[in-house]
């Protein structure tokens, strides 16, 4: 059975919040970092408080670490030596095993994420924009009174209309495809897969080889706890609108067949194995369907879902190996206004602010970010990257089979740039209060 009551919220529980904030934190003191931690501690609800408050509860709180924040709340040498490589490395020490250059390399990055000063981070959703207004303000007015504790960057975070189902910038359905944990007490939909076993995400559990993975230590720092990756996505709305006219022709229809293949999905959700010729949008929102389908036996050649398409890289299915050891649990939201339609290009910062968490940073995201969406060989396809996330630089290409004759885009633009992230460790709520009182 899973330690609900110590794992913090945000590994197992979606919660109904439209809109939120993450504050970027550094300690230049470990007394005060501890004291902020301390005053925050009874804020941070576990799995199971969350469960039996969600109806009620106005705003829900996480918080997380990087290597050098436990460091700087006082955690001893002998200890953060236990922590995995990579954590221990940082995010932006390890670009060029993620892809991360160019364009999207650290030294480009905003909001402090390539400072080792960054320490922290507090993780704000909110039901609404003025509960995340007033708890924005009580955090700052909290901060106030540690003045070691800095602030080094925030991003205010906003759902985007209608509000009755997820989606994001360029307008696709969100949240259709997430691995389930075994004995979280709920079922994957049709198609998702077989529970994964919970050490997959959570430390001090069995994972998919059968085995307890040894935790960093000391135990109550590491146990119920998981990694995180932070990413920052920005998304050229405009730049992907013109792209659908320029090779989807004048017609709507056109236009949102090219929107699909790269995704894999129609924007309603509706997977194109299932849809292959036009969009169905009552597909899309059924949860019992939209996601039952594989790739193995339905849809081997490309002919529906493209082989470089966004579904198909960072989650093969049945045409992965291993791809239990592989599956992660993405939480996050949208941030920035909407793109109107019709509208140019605005320059605004808008797009996708999201954690990716996993047991294994390098096993989990890291393969995933070099293997799945950054190698232009993937499926032997020879030239192409992830056409929405991947690292594109104008050099590679995109291919729709299709009988008798395939089509290939050459020259893809990016529509997504990198502006930041981060690894960070999510302690369980014992290991918060373990922390506090160091």
């Amino acid at each position: 059975m899973l330690e609900t009551e110590d794992i913090q919220h945000l590994l197992l529980t979606r919660v109904p919040a439209i809109t939120g904030r993450y504050e970027f934190l550094s300690f230049r003191q470990p007394a005060q970092g501890r004291g902020w931690l301390a005053g925050i501690l009874d804020k941070v609800a576990s799995a199971r408080q969350a469960r039996e408050s969600i109806e009620r509860e106005q705003r829900w709180v996480s918080v997380a670490f990087t290597w050098q924040g436990l460091r700087a709340l006082g955690v001893d040498e002998q200890s953060l030596a236990t922590f995995p490589k990579e954590f221990q490395e940082g995010m932006s020490a390890r670009a060029e095993v993620l892809g991360d250059t160019g364009r999207n390399s650290p030294d480009k990055w905003v909001g402090g994420f390539a400072s080792p000063a960054l320490h922290a981070i507090a993780i704000l959703f909110a039901r609404n924009a003025a509960e995340r207004e007033r708890v924005t303000r009580e955090h700052q007015a909290f901060l106030a009174r540690t003045p070691a504790v800095e602030a080094l960057s925030s991003l205010d975070l906003d759902g985007i209309p209608p509000f009755d189902y997820a989606h994001e910038h360029f307008g696709y359905r969100d949240r259709l495809s997430e691995p389930q944990i075994e004995g979280s007490g709920i079922q994957p939909t049709p198609g998702s897969g077989a529970p994964v076993k919970a050490g997959e995400f959570i430390l001090g559990q069995v994972d998919e080889s059968g085995e307890l993975v040894p935790l960093p230590k000391p135990e109550v720092l590491s146990r119920n706890g998981t990694f995180m990756a932070y990413r920052r996505l920005q998304e050229h709305v405009g730049a992907f609108r013109d792209f659908l006219r320029e090779h989807g022709g004048p017609t709507a229809e056109g236009q949102e067949l090219i929107a699909a293949k790269l995704m894999g999905r129609w924007r309603s959700g509706a997977p194109l194995v299932l849809a292959p010729e036009k969009d169905d949008p009552a597909l899309g929102a059924d949860y019992q369907r939209n996601n039952n389908f594989n790739y193995a036996q339905m849809d081997p050649q490309g002919y529906a879902v493209p082989l470089g398409s966004h579904i198909r890289r960072v989650n093969p299915r049945d045409t992965a190996a291993n791809i239990q050891r592989r599956r992660m649990i993405r939480r996050g939201a949208t941030y920035g206004p909407p793109l109107p339609e019709g509208a140019p290009e605005d320059g605004v910062d808008r797009g996708i602010a999201a954690f990716i968490l996993c047991a294994s940073l390098v096993r989990q995201f890291e393969f995933a970010q070099n293997v799945w969406i950054n190698d232009p060989n993937f499926h032997e396809l020879g030239n192409e990257r992830d056409p929405l996330i991947g690292n594109q630089d104008g050099a590679f290409d995109f291919t729709i089979p299709k009988r008798p004759i395939r089509r290939k885009i050459t020259g893809l633009p990016a529509f997504t740039t990198l502006k930041g992230g981060a690894y960070f460790f999510l302690p369980g709520i014992k290991a918060l209060r373990y922390l506090a009182a160091l």
